[in-house]
């Protein structure tokens, strides 16, 4: 059953002393994102077409596997033809299909201040998710539980610069599967408030958590399903299927108006061809069947276009991340997503096994192919590592300042009278310097990112400090952040209903862990 700690109530949290509040870690203050320039092409009008089409002549000559019979008798329904469990979709069919899927739309939170806006030139950034390992200093590499579970919620909650949540951010796997959907979406709704991912793992878990939610945010059903609450990720199973529990949950989300990611996780040269182009063909085939399905189900259910194809190291078939093979492959992605109208899925990933320079700077690169390839929502924004196998507390710090970077970066450039600081240059004159102007002092905490792991000391006061590795500051940055934490107010009420539905679920044995 879920404990119900005395904090889980309507207030604003500890009331800190001036000493605690001036030790208190400064961050960006929680902002929407907006793209401020156009994504980047990486093929010409002409090839993306091509990739299109090709696409389509997948779909028309050799089909795709769809093992649900109630998706396949919806997709028959709309004009897809049926060899068994293999359907083939005429090239027509697809393109009505997703040309009802929107453009844009708002994910609404329990707590309405982290809304998010999804599509157009919005950017938003989703915390680490699914690692089936946890590991921190501390502790070293575990399996994930609920303890450290509960912590990463803390910490995705408290770090401004993650804007929701893109699952579990790492497995509790010390609760039986039956029940672990009931405790873990729980956890995320009373630890924090913003917009929650639901795995689609079968009907009754997608249910049970869509009614959390619309406990959570105190609505009535049919104002759930006016206003799209939380998000799905669909994954295929590459090649050229898609499984029960995933046509599952296109089918209740999409009913529910709830949002579908279509993300097929197509690896070049194992699970996809080895070159790039033949890859996003096949993600293309794959997403477009997915995201038709949806749209069978309901048109205009919102739904985003998924890319997560990267290819594999060829000496050992492990998945690589952060290669320029991701990049490319992700960019191309969000070209075809903005050639069908529909928003954007990418992911800041790498495959560094500790917090190192690999870790920085394929998370760098990663993160920028997202940004400019177009995505509207980057998962695994802060805390991946060792290519999805573990999450880290301390890589979440260290990834929440790219984040930081990042999201100021974005910022326009102002070039009003005032930016431009004529009266400045001319207070100064040649050979003198800026610091203590009014120009200056007025802006002395607002004009430049503060990072909060970069350290700008000269070399000398560097290492009078301990020479402190990125590694040994994040661990610290952890510590205080966590020690920093609030956990968001929750009426009293809503935390009763929430309770006793939990409670009476896993009572009931929850739901079956076969399918």
């Amino acid at each position: 059953m879920p404990e119900e700690p005395a904090r889980r109530r309507r207030s604003g949290g500890r009331n800190r002393t001036r000493s605690e509040a001036s030790t208190q870690i400064e961050q960006p203050d929680y902002q929407a994102v907006q793209r401020r320039f156009p994504a980047t092409p990486v093929v010409s009008d002409d090839e993306l077409e091509a990739i299109h089409e090709a696409s389509l002549d997948v779909l028309e000559q050799i089909g795709m596997d769809v093992l649900d019979s109630d998706a396949r008798k919806l997709l028959t329904d709309a004009g897809a033809s049926a060899d068994g469990e293999r359907l083939r979709f005429d090239r027509e069919m697809i393109t009505e299909l997703i040309a009802t899927c929107p453009s844009e739309f708002t994910l609404h939170a329990p707590n309405p201040a982290h809304n998010v806006r999804i599509g157009g030139d919005n950017v938003v950034f989703t915390a680490v998710a699914s690692p089936p390992n946890v590991g921190d200093t501390a502790g070293g590499r575990r399996t994930g539980n609920q303890a450290d579970f509960q912590n990463l919620v803390r910490l995705s909650q408290h770090l401004n610069t993650v804007h929701m949540h893109g699952g579990y951010p790492v497995e509790p796997a010390d609760i039986h599967a039956s029940v672990r959907h009931l405790h873990a979406t729980f956890d995320l709704l009373t630890l924090s408030d913003k917009v929650v991912n639901v795995y689609s793992l079968g009907r009754e878990r997608n249910r049970d958590c869509l009614e959390m939610i619309r406990i959570a945010r105190g609505v009535p059903d049919d104002q759930l399903d006016s206003e799209p609450s939380a998000h799905t990720v669909i994954n295929t199973s590459s090649p050229l299927r898609l499984d029960i529990p995933m046509c599952q949950g296109i089918i209740e989300f999409s009913a529910r108006n709830q949002v579908v990611i279509v993300t097929p996780f197509t690896l070049a040269g194992a699970m996809a061809p080895v070159t790039v182009a033949g890859a996003v063909t096949q993600q293309n085939a794959e997403a477009l069947v997915g995201m038709a399905l949806t749209q069978t189900v309901r048109p205009g259910a919102p739904v985003v276009y998924g890319g997560f194809t990267s290819n594999v190291d060829m000496r050992s078939g492990s998945p690589a991340f952060g290669t320029p093979e991701f990049i490319r492959s992700a960019m191309l992605g969000g070209q075809l997503a903005r050639r069908y109208k529909v928003p954007y899925r990418s992911s800041n990933v790498n495959a560094a096994n500790a917090i190192d320079a690999q870790a920085g700077y394929e998370s760098a690169f990663s993160l920028w192919g997202a940004v400019m390839g177009g995505a509207n929502i980057v998962f695994h924004g802060a805390g991946w590592l060792e290519g999805g196998l573990r999450a880290s507390p301390e890589k979440m710090v260290l990834d929440a300042d790219l984040l930081g970077m990042m999201q100021t970066l974005l910022k326009p450039v102002g070039v009003t009278p005032d930016d431009l600081a004529l009266e400045a240059i001319a207070d100064v004159g040649p050979g003198g310097h800026f610091f203590g102007t009014q120009h200056t002092q007025d802006r002395y905490k607002t004009a430049f990112y503060a990072p909060l792991v970069s350290d700008w000391r000269n070399f000398e006061s560097w290492e009078e400090a301990g020479s402190p590795t990125a590694h040994e500051k994040t661990t610290e940055l952890v510590s205080r952040l966590l020690a920093e934490y609030e956990q968001p107010a929750l009426d009293e009420g809503v935390l009763a209903e929430l309770t006793e539905f939990v409670t009476r679920r896993v009572e009931e044995g929850g739901v079956a862990t076969d399918f």
